[in-house]
C-alpha cells in the first residue's frame, strides 16, 4: 500500500517552462496554497520532483 502525501503549491508557476506547468496541472493543483492529498505512486513522485521547487510536500 502506498503511502498518502499533501502537496502545496508554495512559489508561482509564472515564467517557468510550459513542462513545469504542464506537471502542475497533472497533479491537480490549481491554485496556490491550495493543499491536495494524492497517493505516492511512483509516477506521482517523479512528477513531485520536477517541481518540487515549486511544492511543500507533507506525509500523511
Amino acid at each position: 500500500m502506498y503511502k498518502k502525501l499533501r502537496i502545496t503549491q508554495i512559489k508561482s508557476q509564472i515564467d517557468r517552462p510550459q513542462v513545469q506547468k504542464r506537471t502542475i496541472k497533472a497533479l491537480g493543483i490549481q491554485k496556490l496554497n491550495r493543499p491536495r492529498e494524492v497517493v505516492a505512486t511512483p509516477q506521482i513522485l517523479g512528477m513531485i520532483d520536477r517541481v518540487k521547487h515549486l511544492l511543500k510536500v507533507e506525509e500523511i
